[in-house]
This record gives structure tokens, sequence and C-alpha cells, in this order.
């Protein structure tokens, strides 16, 4: 399971993990409170992407991240349209 040092790898690999089997594809967000620590992983079960923070400019980048995909995953346009416009 890698684990990215940096958002912007992070985020052009999970992007295409989503792109590559949208129906395969799953996001999963997760806090721990007691280390400060937020979790975002991306995975189709056979690809597992993590990156873990604790900067609170790196949550605004997750959050923007997540609600792409969420539009992505309910948009009945072009799935890599939506994707580039952002």
């Amino acid at each position: 399971m890698p684990q990215y040092q940096t958002w912007e790898e992070f985020s052009r690999a999970a992007e295409k993990l989503y792109l590559a089997d949208p129906m395969k594809a799953r996001v999963v967000l997760k806090y721990r409170h007691s280390d400060g620590n937020l979790c975002i992983k991306v995975t189709d079960d056979l690809v597992c992407l993590v990156y873990r923070t604790d900067q609170a400019q790196d949550v605004k980048k997750i959050e923007k991240f997540h609600s792409q995909l969420m539009r992505l995953m309910v948009a009945k346009e072009s799935r890599s349209a939506a994707m580039e416009t952002d």
C-alpha cells in the first residue's frame, strides 16, 4: 500500500485510479483526533493509495479533491471533462 508524501503525486494517482474504473473505486476519509491526522484512501481492491497529513493547509486540498470526486461520481456527462474544469 503506497503512502504518498506529496499531495500532487497522490491526487494525480488517485484521479487516474478512479477514471480507470469508476464503478470499482472507493474513497475513505478518516480523522484521528488523538493524533490530529487526516487520512484519505482511494482503492479499487487491487491498488490502494494513501495520503496522511496533520497540516491544516492540506485539509482544504483534500476537501476540494474529495468534492471533485463526489461530483464525478454523480455526474452524467463526460467524467474526464468535469475533472479538468476544476
